[in-house]
């Protein structure tokens, strides 16, 4: 009989993470205790290690973030068309003196 999955809310997720990374228990007994398969706990108690800094940054820290990457995207997306542009161009000389684009 196949098993429907599973949606867990942030709170269970939040709950079994903190509690694995306790280390009162462990990942196995959390697993059993709350009918989670072990690998599952494991990854929430990785996932919340690998991102409790995000807590203390700074508000607007991942606001100026974003402002950065969507700049660097829109620089490339403009230098993708100028090359385009160009290669268009020296595509058209070519057949016009007769080379080999």
């Amino acid at each position: 009989m196949k098993r429907t999955r599973r949606n867990h809310s942030a709170e269970f997720k939040a709950r079994i993470a903190r509690e694995a990374l306790r280390g009162v228990k462990t990942v196995t007994e959390i697993a059993r205790d709350n009918n989670l398969h072990p690998v599952q706990v494991s990854g929430w108690k990785k996932e919340l290690e690998e991102n409790i800094s995000l807590l203390f940054e700074r508000k607007g820290a991942a606001d100026e973030r974003l402002k950065e990457l969507e700049d660097r995207c829109a620089r490339m997306e403009r230098k993708v068309g100028q090359l385009v542009i160009e290669k268009e161009f020296l595509q058209k000389k070519c057949v016009e003196l007769g080379i080999e684009p």
